[in-house]
């Protein structure tokens, strides 16, 4: 009889374990439903987890459409912020207009434009005593004291001429080139008569200003300006061609005495570009030879000496010999376009006004040979 009773005690101690396998399968008594035998519930708990595997890509599949929603809210964006940044750019609202004293206004460094006593600063000095400086100049600080015009010259001295003591001005604070850049802007836009030289100087301290701009990387170039060369947003804020651009720059080479001379438009801007890449010393020469012989030499002249310049085979005698050939070509009446532009409008092409011209010249001559029948007449009667 003392046999099972330690075979009872072995079974308690297994049963412990017993009820752990009964709780690693609660999930068991839910699959009574006696449908079928266990293998198949076993493949039921397979079939299990693969819908939930399905579930959790359409969950990815509706976050990413609502990424595709806000791409396009982050695009749409920018678009209204772009109109509104030129409104606040120039910031001019805030500018005021203060009366400067004439002597503390200082003319621009190596200032290109000539302010001339002529017809149309008379019309300024008169158009001032009447109403005053109807436009303020644009001036910024001096180190030295003062301030520096950067535009505004000829109306300074239309206001001395008047007899004023000071004069309108808005005060900014500029850069070096950005008052450069200013000052040739104004200055080519405002001004009626350019002499040839002017235009080439204030041509290219512009050119070197954006070029200097350029170089930075602090963003002072228009955005509009990206990826262009200097030359070309030289030519587009100017309205010229690139080539024309060059040209002028080009006539920074000449000497004075032939930049004074094509000024005076006694020298071909054309055959004035053709010299300026000749020597300095062969064109002062150039420049004696004119002035002696009051003759300009053809642009065929000037491309032959331009290259006998470049084989190092010019010099003055060979200048004085090419200048008293006999010239091939007719001598030429060239009519400026500043000239032609009181007569025509700025549309009429080249072409429109020479065919103007001669038929007005032609109507002219048939009415004198009408005038004069009658005067013969007359003196045949006599």
């Amino acid at each position: 009889g003392e046999k099972p009773a330690p075979a009872k005690t072995e079974k308690p101690e297994k049963q412990p374990e017993a009820p752990k396998k009964a709780e690693e399968k609660p999930k068991e008594p839910e699959q009574p439903k006696r449908r079928g035998r266990p293998p198949k519930a076993d493949k039921d708990k397979a079939a299990a987890p693969k819908p939930e595997a399905p579930a959790q890509k359409p969950e990815n599949e509706v976050k990413k459409e609502p990424e595709k929603k806000t791409a396009p809210t982050v695009q749409a964006a920018p678009a209204p912020k772009e109109p509104e940044k030129p409104k606040d750019a120039p910031h001019r609202g805030k500018e005021q207009i203060v009366y400067i004293k004439l002597n503390e206004l200082h003319a621009f460094k190596n200032h290109p434009f000539e302010v001339r006593d002529d017809e149309e600063m008379r019309a300024m000095v008169s158009s001032v005593k009447d109403k005053g400086v109807t436009q303020p100049a644009i001036v910024r600080p001096r180190e030295d004291g003062g301030y520096e015009i950067v535009s505004g010259h000829r109306r300074q001295k239309a206001s001395e001429l008047a007899g004023y003591a000071d004069m309108p001005c808005i005060v900014r604070n500029l850069t070096d080139d950005e008052a450069i850049t200013q000052m040739v802007e104004d200055n080519l836009n405002q001004r009626e008569e350019i002499l040839p030289s002017e235009r080439a100087k204030a041509l290219k301290m512009q050119l070197e200003a954006i070029k200097h701009q350029g170089s930075r990387t602090s963003g002072q170039i228009d955005p509009k300006d990206a990826g262009k060369r200097s030359n070309e947003i030289v030519a587009e804020r100017n309205k010229m061609a690139v080539k024309q651009v060059q040209r002028y720059i080009r006539l920074n080479e000449l000497v004075p005495d032939l930049m004074k001379l094509m000024d005076e438009k006694k020298l071909g801007f054309t055959t004035a570009v053709e010299l300026s890449y000749i020597g300095k010393k062969n064109q002062n020469y150039i420049a004696v030879a004119i002035d002696s012989q009051q003759s300009s030499p053809s642009q065929a002249q000037a491309k032959r000496m331009r290259e006998l310049d470049e084989k190092k085979l010019l010099n003055g005698d060979v200048i004085d010999g090419i200048m008293m050939e006999d010239k091939k070509e007719v001598d030429k009446v060239i009519l400026t376009g500043a000239e032609l532009s009181k007569y025509f409008g700025k549309e009429t092409t080249p072409r429109e006004m020479k065919d103007q011209i001669i038929k007005l010249l032609d109507d002219w001559k048939g009415q004198q040979k009408e005038h004069e029948k009658p005067e013969k007449k007359t003196e045949q009667e006599k």
